[in-house]
């Protein structure tokens, strides 16, 4: 008796003829390339959600499921918040910088949101707030209008883009490991690529 398998092996792997790995962090020209060109368009809820991914260094499932109440107190948006992260169970906390809280209250009372609303509702009606899928596309979006190759880059770069940066300048790895959420500091080095950086930093300063 023949049995047939084409119904169940259909479904092509997610990663074919994708480029996969670690996503590069954006540097701070392509920062504020793309906050300002948001600025410019007055792409309110975009910019309050580039604003955020960068500060919060959340994971995308984190990110589109935040709602009003867990970065405002009443009407005012906080400077420090904590949220559980969903794939680890253990709190994170993240700070709110002034743009950001800036840009998210003009993004909350543009959209006229509530404090037990999501913060960034999904235009789809099936869907109470922004999914992974869409904001993965929004990210997309983002490099490809300041040219980058959208390939390179993913909602990981929005994690990774200030905890790289911090790294930088304090070569202070228990701090992101911290701010990352990370329970093993080996995570925090993989996920930044620290080890292969420093490396090159190093051969780098050495003529021979």
């Amino acid at each position: 008796m023949e049995i047939q398998t084409n119904s169940i092996n259909s479904r092509e792997p997610w990663n074919k003829n994708k480029l996969v790995g670690q996503k590069s962090p954006l540097k701070l020209k392509e920062i504020w390339a793309i906050r300002i060109r948001l600025e410019l368009f007055q792409r309110v809820r975009d910019l309050a959600l580039f604003n955020l991914a960068i500060d919060c260094k959340l994971r995308g499932c984190d990110l589109v499921k935040l709602k009003v109440r867990d970065i405002s107190h009443g009407n005012q948006i906080t400077a420090r918040a904590i949220v559980m992260q969903q794939k680890t169970g253990i709190p994170v906390h993240f700070e709110i910088t002034e743009q950001t809280r800036n840009s998210l209250y003009a993004w909350i009372e543009y959209a006229h949101l509530r404090s037990e609303d999501f913060l960034f509702p999904s235009r789809i009606h099936d869907s109470p707030h922004l999914s992974t899928r869409q904001y993965a596309r929004i990210v997309n979006a983002w490099v490809e209008e300041i040219g980058l190759d959208s390939a390179n880059y993913g909602t990981h770069t929005m994690r990774r883009t200030k905890a790289s940066l911090i790294y930088k300048r304090t070569k202070n790895l228990r701090a992101i490991q911290l701010l990352l959420g990370h329970t093993k500091l080996d995570s925090t080095v993989r996920y930044l690529g620290i080890e292969v950086d420093d490396a090159l930093e190093l051969a780098e300063q050495t003529e021979v």
